[in-house]
């Protein structure tokens, strides 16, 4: 259990430095938020070595919670995958412009980015807890079984 939690922490430690790298930006401090903000994408990248390692060698946690929230938690963990993957790429696009200096594209979907960071590592944190925290495991099971049940 100790690759989940490593995990969390690391996407939460992103948000948090993106929450840091707004600040520095509004502050004008141009050098301190690209270093801020390249750090946010390092820990974000290893956030996703870690889960997509324990994917692919381990597998999946299937939820161990009690049944009538099955349907919520399947729900749930579906939009944080949503938002995680639209968080991915706009973080991406967000780091690839604000490297190339098209600040223009960049100051439009930098905050956007931002807010789609923070509710994804939110959201990361809530199926954590549902996971790992509120009710014992379940078993670790393929991707397809872990998120769909079947």
């Amino acid at each position: 259990m100790i690759l989940p939690f490593l995990s969390t922490v690391f996407i939460v430690t992103s948000a948090i430095l993106v929450a840091f790298g707004w600040y520095y930006i509004a502050k004008g401090k141009i050098d301190t938020h690209k270093k801020v903000m390249t750090f946010a994408g390092v820990f974000a990248l290893a956030f996703f070595i870690i889960y997509s390692s324990r994917t692919i060698f381990v597998g999946n946690t299937t939820f161990g919670g009690p049944e009538h929230l099955k349907m919520f938690y399947t729900i749930f963990l579906i939009f944080h995958i949503f938002l995680a993957t639209v968080g991915a790429v706009f973080g991406l696009t967000s780091l690839t412009t604000g490297f190339r200096n098209k600040l223009k594209l960049h100051k439009k979907i930098g905050p956007i980015t931002s807010i789609i960071w923070f509710f994804t590592a939110t959201t990361g944190v809530i199926v954590y807890l549902m996971l790992y925290i509120l009710w014992t495991p379940g078993e670790t099971d393929s991707m397809i079984k872990a998120i769909l049940g079947i």
